[in-house]
């Protein structure tokens, strides 16, 4: 693993809720000792943030388009705490082998 892991984050306003996912991204991924900048955005703006700021990982509080060639996670158990764990371990698995 080297360098530093890009986490891009989308909701649709890109304030409340984009907020919550990337403070939980940064947290589990300084537990895993992995080295992570992460930017938010709205969902409009996907593809733009993509061009300049080339995420590892996606993560969406909503729908976001299917083609953009990175993997994409739906951030909401972020928010609910349902299904926290395994995106949790999903995510992860993903930036350990970025």
């Amino acid at each position: 693993m080297s360098g530093e892991k890009r986490v891009l984050v989308a909701c649709g306003t890109s304030i409340a809720t984009a907020t919550v996912v990337a403070e939980k991204v940064k947290d589990i991924a300084r537990e895993a000792g992995i080295p992570v900048r992460v930017a938010q955005c709205k969902a409009a703006e996907i593809r733009g943030r993509i061009d300049t700021f080339t995420p590892h990982v996606i993560v969406a509080t909503t729908p976001v388009p299917k083609d953009l060639g990175i993997p994409v996670f739906n951030g909401v158990p972020f928010l609910s705490g349902v299904g926290m764990d395994k995106l949790e371990a999903q995510i992860l698995e993903v930036l350990k082998t970025a």
